[in-house]
């Protein structure tokens, strides 16, 4: 095959991997990554991995297997990414009023990775498809990537999984609840006004009992607690313990209360942005599929 056809079949891959990965490079209300200089460095990498894809399938081609050892370095270089997320984030939630929690920080490092892989094999079939078929074929093969890559970041969130309620904020001498489940004591009668001023709760209820194991990861619940604080605000400083959110656990059903200080004090939107939270990969569970609780029901 002549030079010009692997040159326009590698540009048309290196061309639609990178769209690739900049479709699937949002700022979103948690405002990372960063722009200008965060969306640079991960389209940066997404062209590298565009490259690395389309350049496969010539070298393969021509027979120069040796050249495809590069994919190795290339995967070296991911997880790398995958590490300076980790690294920037964890530096940045020392500095958050309600830190996201190593188990979020580690669920978004991960997708930063992934997202890479699949720039890298978007590029290697467009290329593929291009050699083979053509531009017109090549074309489809991209924008079904593309509707691949946007499918898979759209993860399961809270309101898959669980039912929210408001529920009403109430002390017990110091004992703050919501519903019936114990937050905390507040002893001070001037934070417990402001915590009835300004405070709100919630009630998730589990739908099943896969659910219940879910919730319960302490990972899980951090995440809810950062968005909505990032989304609605939150109303608080440092060095004022009394004023953080927390969620605790009714350790009878497994329901989960959430006590959170929000300077938008909406309801609506509070139950939005809790449904919205994503269920973190590290923190589901399926007691249900154990084959030794499987064994006894049956």
């Amino acid at each position: 095959m002549e030079i010009d056809a692997y040159l326009n079949a590698i540009l048309f891959g290196v061309v639609t991997g990178t769209v690739a990965r900049l479709l699937t490079l949002r700022s979103d209300y948690r405002q990372y990554p960063t722009y200008l200089h965060g969306r640079i460095i991960h389209l940066s990498l997404g062209f590298i991995a565009a490259s690395l894809g389309a350049l496969a399938i010539p070298a393969l081609l021509e027979m120069q297997f040796t050249a495809v050892t590069f994919l190795t370095v290339a995967a070296t270089q991911f997880r790398d990414v995958r590490n300076m997320e980790r690294t920037t984030l964890t530096e940045l939630d020392g500095f958050e009023l309600v830190s996201r929690g190593n188990t979020y920080i580690e669920g978004i490092a991960i997708s930063f990775e992934s997202r890479n892989y699949l720039v890298m094999f978007t590029a290697f079939f467009t290329t593929l498809a291009f050699i083979a078929w053509g531009w017109f074929p090549a074309s489809v093969v991209a924008v079904l990537s593309f509707i691949v890559g946007l499918s898979l970041m759209s993860g399961s969130t809270l309101k898959d999984i669980v039912d929210i309620e408001q529920s009403e904020i109430t002390f017990d001498g110091a004992g703050l609840y919501v519903d019936n489940i114990y937050i905390m004591n507040i002893g001070l009668p001037e934070r417990q006004e402001e915590i009835l001023q300004h405070g709100m709760g919630f009630i998730l209820k589990p739908k099943n009992i896969n659910i219940i194991t879910t919730i319960a990861n302490l990972g899980q619940r951090q995440a809810i607690l950062h968005d909505v604080s990032v989304s609605l605000g939150v109303f608080r400083d440092s060095g004022t313990p009394a004023l953080t959110p927390l969620i605790k656990r009714d350790l009878d059903d497994g329901r989960l209360g959430v006590f959170i200080l929000p300077l938008v004090k909406d309801a609506e939107k509070a139950k939005k942005v809790i449904g919205a939270v994503p269920v973190l990969e590290s923190a589901v569970r399926m007691p249900s599929e154990s084959k030794a609780i499987r064994r006894n029901k049956s």
